[in-house]
């Protein structure tokens, strides 16, 4: 029996907790999940806690699912209601049909917002199972207004009341499928979980000396966007070529959507709506196209048209045309649940491989990288960038000031509170005891 089959029999009975590091596949294991589960009929929707991650799994955001509007908690919600009955109302249609209701990135969903996920799954007499994805060790819920305590005086999903209710069974990916060094993966989820002794001191001091990295024109990663934009401008300048810029196709199907809306979606793509290449220029790839390329991959630009562009990478050719990405909602349509397409636009999955904010990473398997580590500004966003890498002899971390140490001690940090709930749940491990990685098909 296969991952994604084990975790639809324990969905049938249970809520579930899909959880793991970085590059364990989690991701792609909630895609098989849904499209087995759809192939059989079944009415599953996806949602994520932010625009990026929506974007990520394909799947509405759970303030627009929801109608949560600018509500921060239950109180706010139930005096919002009064004056969104209709949206109320098809929003418990779907629910009412849906079998599996995904909500990806649980680690950003605060205790308030669980509870107002609970509040309309209750009211729309919700009979499916929920599937949470994430891990509570990376990127922690958003604060409001609470800024006077280390970590920002916000409360975890779990620690709501609502995640009693839920009872998920605790599923966590230890497999890597991103590197297959042992040592580094090691380190990696002692960082994951705050601890950095000497060891690990010693093995990230030796990553900065990694300055050959530098001549294979590597991917920075960087915890600003300004500085991103600024490098890959910069290196575009310097190749001699025309510059091309492709604009992404746009259609809108919904007229009264809302342009912020649209923009905010158009912001949290992984592509830029403006693409400016040039041939002989270094490029990402943005997506999985199984037995093509994979997220992260790197290539060089060789030819560029309207509708095709062809990359070169691993001394090989490939063909890249542009891939639709759609904004929808969940509507019930002849009894099923559909995506409605709200907008949509047709854009090659490809970026400037020079630099990338840490934010934008997400996903991504990097071989030649370089961390920019001066800007770090949250907790877990080291732990996320390092994570990227698949080979540590191709990642170097970039630190320009002195006290090294202290600034990495600030950097690994986690909550008590998560390692203190994954210590006291009931961890099920259910992969196949195997080494082999996703990108060995390539």
């Amino acid at each position: 029996m296969n991952l994604a089959q084990k975790l639809i029999d324990i969905l049938k009975k249970d809520n579930v907790l899909l959880t793991g590091g970085a590059g364990v596949g989690k991701s792609y294991l909630v895609g098989e999940i849904v499209t087995e589960l759809r192939k059989v009929g079944k009415q599953v929707v996806v949602l994520g806690s932010t625009g990026v991650s929506a974007v990520n799994v394909g799947g509405q955001t759970l303030h627009s699912f929801f109608a949560f509007g600018i509500c921060n908690h239950l109180d706010e919600l139930t005096r919002h209601d009064r004056y969104a009955k209709a949206r109320l109302t098809e929003i418990k249609k779907v629910l009412t049909r849906c079998d599996l209701l995904v909500i990806d990135e649980i680690s950003m969903v605060s205790a308030d917002l669980l509870d107002m996920i609970y509040y309309r799954l209750r009211n729309a007499n919700f009979e499916g199972s929920v599937l949470f994805v994430g891990d509570f060790f990376q990127l922690p819920p958003v604060s409001k207004g609470k800024e006077n305590s280390l970590w920002g005086g916000f409360e975890y999903a779990f620690e709501s009341s609502s995640w009693n209710a839920f009872e998920p069974v605790v599923v966590e990916l230890t497999i890597t499928k991103r590197t297959h060094d042992v040592l580094f993966f090691s380190h990696l989820g002692k960082i994951r979980r705050g601890i950095l002794d000497s060891d690990t001191l010693e093995y990230l001091e030796a990553l900065r000396t990694n300055v050959g990295v530098w001549d294979d024109d590597p991917t920075v990663l960087f915890g600003r966007n300004k500085e991103a934009e600024m490098l890959n401008i910069q290196k575009l300048a310097q190749i001699e070529s025309e510059p091309i810029v492709l604009k992404a196709k746009e259609k809108v199907h919904e007229q009264s959507l809302h342009v912020n809306k649209i923009e905010g979606w158009k912001n949290a793509l992984p592509i830029p709506v403006d693409l400016t290449l040039k041939v002989g220029a270094k490029v990402l790839f943005c997506t999985n196209k199984w037995g093509k390329y994979y997220n992260g991959e790197r290539g060089i630009i060789k030819a560029i048209d309207e509708n095709e562009v062809i990359v070169e990478k691993a001394g090989e050719f490939v063909k890249v045309e542009r891939q639709e990405y759609t904004l929808h909602e969940n509507v019930v349509m002849e009894g099923e649940v559909k995506e409605k397409p709200l907008v949509s636009i047709e854009q090659f999955p490809l970026k400037l491989a020079y630099a990338i904010t840490i934010h934008k990473s997400q996903g991504m398997s990097i071989d030649s990288l370089v961390c920019n580590i001066n800007n770090i500004f949250e907790k877990s966003q080291f732990y996320v960038a390092i994570s990227r890498a698949r080979y540590p002899k191709q990642l170097l971390l970039d630190y320009h000031y002195q006290r090294f140490y202290e600034h990495l001690t600030r950097c690994v940090q986690v909550s008590p509170k998560v390692g203190e709930f994954y210590q006291k749940s009931d961890i099920l491990k259910i992969e196949e005891i195997k080494s082999d990685s996703l990108f060995d098909e390539f």
